[in-house]
């Protein structure tokens, strides 16, 4: 497998949708406000997201590639999976139908004080809840798709989610808001659909038996089931932790509003890169160890090593010298004071430097995902996010809210550090040195541009993206020089 063709073209589809998804926030803003409506449709929305998060994408392709290819890529095995699957989420649909307003009320408790509001935002939530089942459904698509290579198609499908949306809010023009919104919510559900079509269209054109079966209850289905709620719970107690971390923010004006830009900023390069690299490599890697290879495990870990820290490792870089600037020119308009851009650069130079973590981090867990070993990464998680809410607790009356992102970098390396030691002592990972050589060497070069770059003046957007090209345009021909020939 070319590792890194499949990377950057899982790369380009994921900033293609951050893009996209940029466009769509800024309608939402424009169409909506930021008022009753639009808190109407955030707290619908983030439902049904919180279930694609628990129940699909990363969490479901981690544990079912895995067993998926070890059992030779069963259809019979897929078959039931999908089957039991299907049957779970029209359970907890029609649940959550039934106790929607109980639910509301636990997520959004402010909203009681007003009955119109409350109700309204119960009647969204039974309509938008219902793209659980078809994202969720979508997600197993995208597992089996990605068990053959098929990366692209996959990747674009939070594009087309985006796309359909943005359509929807154009519509603005010709209907009442509150009319929107029920566009809106109907669009959700409609681009899971299309979602779910689009990708079974696209198997069912491999001659891939995949259809509803009766479930059976097998020793497989109970072993997949079992390590798919255990990464819940992981998954589950790294919600926890987001929560502690805007509690305590909250206590300092100002805080949480300084950490959710600082975030996004840092977010942006991650999912361009080490979601992508995760996507990939869990499948590569399964294939491999359902062959016995560990020889092609390692090259695949190490080239994914090198790329991914040739990548990244300038965005650190570039991020902390260009912290003030960037948020400066994008952000610094109408009430964004000073003080404001110079704490969200403040919080965004500590947050960055745990990228490199968080990226090696991913080939480590996905690797023993690949083995079939659940209880480890989710383990780790567990520690690692304990570790940072002490810390978030701890140094808040030191520091104030910049022991988040110092609770975040300590905790990355805290869980870089776990999951390599279970890794090596599996004999599940080896470091050539010459990824050892080729990341120093990157993070060398990387600091001396950034030594440079600290000096040049960046007075408006313009001279920023001057700035940023500039790095690039040196930066990547001498790392890729680097990594051909160290």
């Amino acid at each position: 497998m070319k590792l890194g063709k499949h990377i950057f073209g899982v790369s380009v589809m994921t900033g293609i949708s951050r893009v996209f998804g940029f466009l769509r926030d800024l309608l939402i803003a424009h169409v909506f406000g930021a008022g009753r409506l639009s808190d109407i449709f955030l707290a619908a929305f983030k439902l049904p997201n919180l279930f694609r998060d628990l129940l699909g994408e990363g969490a479901l392709s981690s544990i079912f590639i895995p067993m998926y290819t070890d059992r030779n890529k069963d259809e019979n095995f897929a078959k039931n999976v999908f089957s039991w699957l299907m049957m779970i989420l029209l359970g907890i649909t029609l649940l959550f139908e039934v106790f929607m307003p109980i639910v509301v009320w636990i997520l959004a408790p402010g909203f009681a004080d007003d009955p119109g509001k409350m109700q309204l935002t119960v009647t969204i939530s039974r309509i938008m809840f219902w793209y659980v089942v078809f994202i969720c459904a979508s997600a197993f698509l995208s597992a089996i798709l990605n068990a053959f290579s098929r990366f692209l198609l996959v990747a674009f499908m939070p594009v087309l989610l985006n796309i359909m949306l943005i359509g929807a809010l154009l519509m603005a023009a010709w209907f009442a808001p509150e009319t929107v919104l029920y566009i809106m919510a109907f669009t959700v559900v409609l681009s899971g659909i299309v979602q779910l079509w689009i990708l079974w269209s696209r198997i069912r054109r491999h001659h891939f038996g995949l259809r509803l079966v009766r479930p059976r209850w097998t020793p497989a289905i109970r072993s997949m089931f079992r390590r798919l709620g255990i990464s819940i719970i992981g998954n589950g107690f790294y919600q926890i932790t987001i929560i502690v971390g805007t509690l305590v923010a909250s206590f300092q004006n100002g805080a949480v509003s300084w950490l959710y830009y600082s975030d996004r900023m840092i977010q942006l390069p991650f999912a361009l890169i080490g979601l992508a690299v995760g996507t990939v490599l869990i499948s590569s890697i399964s294939n491999a160890m359902a062959e016995k290879n560990m020889r092609s495990v390692y090259i695949q870990q190490n080239s994914s090593m090198r790329q991914s820290m040739m990548l990244i490792i300038p965005c650190v870089v570039g991020l902390f010298v260009l912290a003030e600037p960037i948020i400066r020119c994008l952000f610094e308009y109408g009430a964004w004071t000073p003080e404001s851009t110079h704490a969200v650069a403040m919080a965004m130079m500590i947050q960055v430097l745990v990228l490199p973590a968080m990226m090696i981090s991913q080939i480590y867990s996905k690797t023993l995902y690949a083995s079939q070993d659940v209880r480890t990464p989710v383990r780790t998680s567990i520690i690692s996010l304990g570790v940072a809410a002490l810390i978030y607790i701890s140094a808040f009356h030191f520091i104030g809210y910049l022991a988040i992102p110092v609770g975040i970098v300590a905790s990355g390396y805290l869980k870089n550090y776990l999951l390599h030691r279970a890794c090596y002592r599996r004999g599940l990972i080896h470091i050539e040195s010459r990824t050892r050589r080729a990341i120093a060497a990157f993070t060398v070069l990387a600091v001396i541009m950034g030594c440079g770059l600290w000096f040049v003046p960046v007075p408006n957007i313009w001279m920023l993206f001057v700035a940023i090209g500039g790095f690039a345009v040196i930066y990547m021909p001498i790392a890729y020089l680097i990594d051909r020939k160290i």
